[in-house]
């Protein structure tokens, strides 16, 4: 995959340089709007990876380049690409995007999407038009049904904190969401509600 060797940096190193890259799955392509950065065990509260390495989370903790897929609320598959060295567990959760090809399908997938801009807006939304399911995680995303294709030059964007995240690993400490300004599918900001000091990611 050409840009291995970049993945292979840190999340919050990795998270803005994927602004603006096409993920694709079967024809399906997505142009990277929105992502957040969550990092390794011991580093990140709000990562799934902070108290070490589980059957859940095993695939951050291996190739970068890969894929991991979570449930979210035992309700959505939320997909995350793998940066840093094996071992490390840091990755980009992927929230939001533009489906750039394959828009039909994408519709099939999507049929209560009110506009094709609205087909990859949320991480949830973004796995469904993308037709990513959990038996996806741990894929190399250098290979079929899969491909990543890195942008040639840096996009312009913002940053901000993380969404739905609550505990010490959420709020403006970690500013670790990144969006393309101005962009119609980036998702709107919503703070987690607090309830608890107990990290939690979305």
């Amino acid at each position: 995959m050409p840009g291995r060797s970049l993945l292979a940096r840190p999340a919050l190193e990795v998270a803005p340089l994927l602004l603006g890259a096409v993920i694709g799955r079967d024809g399906v392509l997505l142009r990277i709007t929105e992502v957040e950065a969550y990092l390794g065990l011991g580093l990140d509260p709000g990562s799934h990876a902070f108290r070490g390495q589980t059957r859940r989370n095993a695939a951050m903790f291996g190739e970068p380049g890969h894929l991991y897929a979570y449930f979210s609320y035992g309700m959505h598959v939320c997909a995350n690409i793998v940066c840093s060295e094996p071992g490390e567990a840091s990755a980009v959760l992927l929230r939001a995007g533009e489906i750039i090809a394959g828009v039909d399908e994408a519709r099939m997938r999507r049929p209560t999407a009110r506009s094709d801009r609205d087909l990859g807006r949320g991480p949830a939304r973004l796995t469904v038009a993308l037709g990513i399911g959990l038996a996806d995680d741990g894929a190399d995303l250098s290979r079929a049904p899969f491909e990543l294709t890195l942008p040639e030059q840096p996009s312009e964007f913002r940053s901000g904190p993380r969404t739905g995240v609550s505990g010490p690993g959420g709020g403006a400490e970690y500013p670790w969401r990144f969006w393309i300004p101005d962009d119609a599918s980036v998702s709107p900001y919503r703070p987690h509600p607090k309830r608890g000091t107990e990290p939690h990611r979305r």
